[in-house]
Parts: structure tokens; C-alpha cells; sequence
């Protein structure tokens, strides 16, 4: 379901519809859409409830009520246009008409908004200016722009403000690591707030690792404490020591982030990529803090102790039921790649069966990637999956390749 059907009978009872924050960023900056949309509306709650089926309410911290259809959420806020509450950066002040397709630009940011889309892609349209925004010409302004963070309103909730930093630094592609300190110092003088319901944990974790730098945004939210706090599931990978011979990246948590940044992009978006694999990456390790040493194998079992733990960590946060699934089938099977051209096909059929099979050999080459060992083993098990769909459809062969005779029975 895409946005126009969930917004008709909004637009159908002549209520606004703007997209705001990093919704309307996104559409500006020409990026795919998040799992998730935020909306502002001059409709009031009883106005929601009566046009829009399904609406649930999530709880005012996170919006006033919520649409879920086809594995996409749209979050929606009340607003009185003369009266909306400041954002926790002036970054994430942009809104954008849904009928006219028009941003609007209250604070006048139009100039880093530009410098942050010319950094971020190209060839996107320019956007038409909302005729009550009071930035007329400021695109030809020759001096610095201040840097985002800057932008800070002191009267934010810090828990709000990190996680918003955490996703503009993950989705805007900002790539120095320089710009922790300056953003972490100023959050320490907000009131701490509320901390965050576990869907707007959700929400973050899958914000983050939809977007281009998710190692960006999860170094700053480690660096101020919040995943100790709240993901502390993750935050003991950074206790677990690799071999340098094979792990030159570091740790588990280190070598967990770079695992990230060998992604690739999903289908013809140059701009998207698959949370599925995403979040198989960030707990496909999980197990190796709760695993013990076993004769030459220092993580005996990780990988099943990493499922289970990976199914109760998203649990906890609300994902999915058959996504979680699927994590727990990449985070089980992480290992199996790698043996697969020496495994018989009675170990591995059902395995190879799963149409996340592919999937697992992403993992497979992202992990690869980030280590010494290179990409031989990625390779050959991608020819020996390959072998295996090739004599699958062979009506004269078993799935292992060996021949049939003319009842049936293998002739080698």
C-alpha cells in the first residue's frame, strides 16, 4: 500500500497532510522511502479514528495514532499549524505538502539542506519552495553553513535528540568520525526525558540500518551510553577480543559494524538496502559473548546460542514474528557458507531449500569482506549453491549431482 491510499480520505475530507522530519528529508533529498513515514495532519484523534481503518495509538511520546499495511507504518501527529513544537534540530524542521508536493522551510536551513543533498545524491529535482517560507534567494549565500548538529533546540528531550542525531548521522552519510564529540557534548545539558517505548526503540534500530553509515549512527549511540542502556545484548560484544589473524577490524562489536559497510543496495534503488540482511549483520555474532571455548573452537555453539538470543532482542522491541524468524535462520546458519562445498547434501538440503538462502550468502560475503580470509570461501560456496540449483531442475540427476538410471537410482 503506498502513501496516496493510506492519505485519500485525509485529503478527501480537506484535512492537510504534510510530511515532516526525516520523511520530508528523504523526500527532498530524492533517498528511498523509511519502513515507516511520519505526517502531520490538522485533524484532531476522533477525525483519525473515523477515516483511517486500523488506526492504533502508539502513545503520544511516539505519535498520535498509527497505520500498519503491507509492512509499512505511518505515524501521524495532530497539529495546529500556528502552534507546532519545535523539533530537537532545526535539520528536521522541513515538512512537505502532500497535495501540492511543496517543502517548507520554517527556519530558514535551506542552505545546509542543500549542502546535505549535494552530498548525498544526485540528480534530484529541485524542490518548489512554499510561497510562506521566508528563504527566498538564501540558496546563493556564499558563507560557511554551520554544521547540523549546531542546530540543537535546548529545550529537547536528550533520549529524542540522540536518536534523531544517531539517524541523521546513519542516513545522511556523514563519514567522519570527528563529529561524535561536538554532537555528544551539547546533549548532556538536555533533561533526560523519557526513555524510549520499545516501538520507538524499533523504529531507530530499523531507521539506522535501512540508511547508507548504520556504524555511524550506532558508534553515537553506544558512545553516549544508550545501547548499555537499553540493547545491552549488544554493547558486551565490545568485551569480546578477535584473533588479529583473521579479525584485523578489532573486536566482535567492531568487526559487527564493519561487516555493515560491505552491504550492497537492493534492486535498482541506488539508496535502499534490505533490513532483513541488515539486522542478520548486527546479531549474527550475538552468541559469541554466552559461548565457551571447546578445543580449537573458542565460540563453541555460537551461532545457535546468537539465535536464540537475536529471537528474544527482537522480541523485546516488537519486530515482526516472521522476520524474526528469518533472523534466526541467518543468525543459526552463519556458519554453514562456509563448509558448504564438504558438507553432504543430507546436512545442508533443508538449509539450501530456504528461499533466504541467498541471503545467507550475503552475510556470508560481508562477513568475509571484513576479515583477512578474503573471498575464496564466499566463491566456491556460491559455485556449490549453484551446483545445487542446476541439478535440482536436472530431471536425469539427484540434487547432489549424482545420475539417475531409468527407475530412479543413482548409476555413480
Amino acid at each position: 500500500m503506498d502513501h496516496a491510499a493510506i492519505f485519500a480520505p485525509l485529503v478527501s475530507a480537506s484535512y492537510s497532510v504534510r510530511l515532516h522530519s526525516f520523511s520530508a528529508l528523504d523526500s527532498y533529498m530524492g533517498l528511498p522511502t523509511l519502513p515507516f513515514t511520519l505526517v502531520e495532519t490538522d485533524a484532531d484523534i476522533p477525525a483519525l479514528a473515523r477515516l483511517l481503518e486500523g488506526l492504533r495509538f502508539p502513545g503520544i511520546d511516539i505519535a498520535d495514532g498509527a497505520v500498519d499495511a503491507a509492512g509499512q507504518s505511518w505515524y501521524f501527529r495532530c497539529v495546529d499549524p500556528d502552534d507546532v513544537r519545535p523539533p530537537s534540530y532545526t535539520l528536521l524542521s522541513l515538512s512537505q505538502d502532500w497535495t501540492t508536493k511543496r517543502f517548507r522551510d520554517p527556519l530558514d536551513i535551506y542552505p545546509l539542506l542543500r549542502e546535505l543533498r549535494d552530498g548525498c545524491s544526485e540528480k534530484v529535482p529541485e524542490p518548489r519552495p512554499c510561497p510562506k517560507s521566508r528563504n527566498k534567494g538564501h540558496g546563493q549565500s556564499k558563507f560557511p553553513v554551520s554544521p547540523w548538529w549546531t542546530g540543537l533546540n535546548p529545550d529537547a528531550d536528550r533520549y529524542q535528540a540522540l536518536m534523531d542525531a544517531a539517524l541523521i548521522l546513519a542516513r545522511y552519510r556523514s563519514d567522519s568520525d570527528d563529529t561524535l564529540s561536538p554532537i555528544l557534548r551539547p546533549l548532556a545539558n538536555l533533561h533526560e526525558g523519557i526513555p524510549p517505548k520499545p516501538e520507538a526503540q524499533r523504529l531507530l534500530l530499523t531507521g539506522i540500518l535501512v540508511s547508507p553509515r548504520p556504524d555511524l549512527g550506532l558508534k553515537l549511540l553506544k558512545a553516549a551510553g544508550f545501547i548499555r542502556e537499553h540493547w545491552p545484548e549488544l554493547a558486551i560484544l565490545d568485551d569480546v577480543d578477535h584473533s588479529k589473524e583473521f579479525h584485523p577490524e578489532g573486536n566482535v562489536w567492531k568487526h559487527t559494524l564493519e561487516t555493515l559497510r560491505y552491504r550492497k543496495t537492493t534492486g535498482h534503488n541506488s539508496a535502499a538496502y534490505d533490513l532483513r540482511l541488515s539486522l542478520g549483520l548486527l546479531l549474527h555474532d550475538m552468541g559469541k559473548p554466552l559461548s565457551a571455548s571447546s578445543g580449537s573452537r573458542r565460540f563453541n555453539g555460537h551461532a545457535e546460542l546468537g539465535a536464540w538470543a537475536a529471537r528474544k532482542f527482537l522480541e523485546r522491541l516488537g519486530f515482526d514474528p516472521s522476520l524474526i524468524g528469518d533472523i534466526y535462520y541467518l543468525v543459526k546458519n552463519h556458519m554453514l557458507p562456509a563448509a558448504l562445498p564438504r558438507l553432504p547434501l543430507v546436512r545442508t538440503r533443508e538449509i539450501l531449500e530456504s528461499p533466504l538462502f541467498p541471503t545467507l550468502l550475503e552475510l556470508y560475503r560481508c562477513d568475509e569482506s571484513s576479515s583477512f580470509k578474503g573471498l575464496d570461501g564466499y566463491y566456491e560456496s556460491s559455485a556449490a549453491y549453484q551446483s545445487y540449483l542446476k541439478n535440482r531442475r536436472n530431471p536425469y540427476r539427484f540434487a547432489d549431482g549424482k545420475k539417475m538410471g531409468r527407475q530412479g537410482f543413482s548409476l555413480s
